[in-house]
């Protein structure tokens, strides 16, 4: 498999995984989640990732995020899957439970926790490639993981047999060019953080954009469909608002992912819900100051709930 493999373009929002108040999932408001962001202009979905809170959910859970993900996407897009582990094998019993379920391909991030070496990265990824049923997404998150998919490493891993694309998240604009300019050849190279550098990208020449911001703010999908488009001034203007929003989520005692489902709660949209611990609901200032910045930036797209 390569590139060419797949025609995979654009926005694919990373989905996340809503809660009720006493901590099971919210089904409904997972795919009415879906519903509207395919509804509002994705080109496919990714489940069960860092934004999908994947460290909080069950085999048997992430088994039911894939099957609802893919019935919610079936002939709207791709259904790609997150399978986060340490362990090889467990990445691999949960890609076997994404092709059973049917998805399209699935998003595979580097053991995290204990620091490995560039060898050991790439034999991690080389030995889950070997029995990988389903084509994968590479995801480079250094950030949350605390491995990178760096350059080099990206550059070795795009020859490997299934791997059809990487989820460049790295934040960093040099570490993303110089990861486009070794693999783009071989293997789709969607945008992280599209929020924050979503027009470059797009114009240095991604396939396309897998970001969170789409679930509290629909408009972050036209940083790729006004780029695509040459609406330049409407593209740079819609990129000061997202880099605005990203500094509003993580600030002033905000992490992304509370801050993510706090304001998809606020502007009435589904899919939000609470986060599972350790990750604990936004209060107090933390929360009034997120919604007194939504309200700035997007209080006129405020939905009733």
């Amino acid at each position: 498999m390569n590139r060419d493999s797949i025609d995979w373009t654009g926005p694919m929002p990373a989905v996340t995984t809503p809660f009720h108040a006493d901590l099971s999932m919210d089904e409904e408001g997972f795919v009415g989640n879906i519903n509207r962001l395919l509804d509002a202009g994705a080109t496919g979905i990714v489940a069960a990732g860092c934004t999908g809170e994947f460290w909080a959910l069950s085999f048997a859970e992430r088994e039911r995020l894939a099957e609802l993900t893919v019935e919610a996407c079936k002939g709207r897009g791709p259904a790609i899957v997150g399978t986060g582990s340490i362990r090889e094998g467990e990445v691999i019993e949960q890609i076997d439970a994404a092709r059973s379920a049917g998805a399209d391909a699935v998003l595979v991030m580097p053991a995290y926790f204990a620091h490995l070496s560039d060898s050991e990265t790439i034999e991690h990824f080389t030995a889950i490639d070997a029995k990988s049923t389903l084509p994968i997404v590479l995801y480079n998150i250094p950030g949350n993981a605390g491995n990178a998919i760096t350059p080099a490493i990206a550059d070795k891993l795009a020859d490997l047999d299934n791997v059809v694309a990487i989820k460049e998240s790295s934040g960093a604009w040099q570490n993303f060019h110089q990861t486009l300019n070794a693999v783009k050849d071989r293997i789709r190279v969607f945008c992280g953080p599209s929020s924050t550098i979503g027009v470059a990208a797009a114009l240095a020449g991604a396939d396309g954009h897998i970001d969170c911001f789409p679930n509290v703010w629909e408009e972050c999908m036209q940083l790729w469909h006004k780029t695509k488009a040459g609406a330049m001034d409407e593209a740079w203007a819609l990129q000061a608002t997202g880099q605005t929003m990203t500094e509003l989520f993580i600030s002033d005692g905000r992490t992304l992912y509370p801050a993510t489902k706090a304001a998809m709660n606020f502007l009435g949209f589904p899919g939000g819900g609470v986060p599972r611990p350790p990750l604990r609901p936004l209060a107090g200032d933390a929360l009034k100051g997120l919604q007194a910045g939504m309200e700035d930036l997007i209080g006129n797209n405020k939905q009733v709930a």
